[in-house]
């Protein structure tokens, strides 16, 4: 049987079907790696799409395939790739590569000059942003505005960032910096 084609593309307001599902998957996922996640809402998956800082990968009959949004901190200097998820199903054909790639040129077009990071616990995304052209920082190295912090607040490891000082954690800390690429 022939695969669907998998269109990874901008959201568009007409995806905001798709928030429920997103964020469903989202937490699943984490819960099944045993990994942290920082939980997200339907209305901030509404939100990011509505602002047209999303991407989305969808089949051609229009069933949701994937998922990642961009958030800016200090007054831009910054810009985070978060949120990338695949549906299990479309799991294991480059769906996410195309993504991170799509939400980093995003982020690229829209803020040329602002650092770019991402703040992973997973193997596959470290890769990616390597490819990308990310190193590996110190927390200190990447936004230390306290809204992007206090969003870990729904990770299971909270603890261990608060108890750090929010200096480091479980997750890896990555940064694209436009000046040096």
């Amino acid at each position: 049987m022939e695969e669907e084609r998998i269109i990874v593309r901008p959201a568009i307001p007409a995806d905001v079907v798709f928030a429920d599902e997103i964020i469903k998957e989202m937490e699943a996922s984490a819960i099944a790696r045993g990994s942290g996640i920082s939980k997200r809402s339907a209305a901030s998956v509404i939100e990011k799409i509505d602002e047209g800082k999303a991407i989305v990968a969808v089949t051609e009959t229009g069933e949701w395939v994937g998922f990642s949004y961009i958030e800016t901190w200090d007054n831009g200097g910054f810009v985070s790739n978060s949120g990338l998820i695949v549906s299990p199903k479309h799991r294991n054909q480059g769906v996410a590569s195309e993504i991170k790639n799509s939400i980093f040129n995003l982020s690229r077009s829209k803020y040329p000059t602002a650092k770019i990071f991402s703040i992973t616990s997973g193997l596959a995304v470290m890769k990616m942003n390597t490819r990308l052209g990310f190193e590996p920082v110190t927390y200190s190295e990447v936004t230390r505005e306290a809204r992007f912090w206090d969003a870990c607040k729904s990770c299971v490891n909270y603890d261990v960032l608060q108890n750090k000082n929010r200096c480091n954690c479980l997750c890896t800390a990555m940064l694209f910096d436009p000046q040096l690429n």
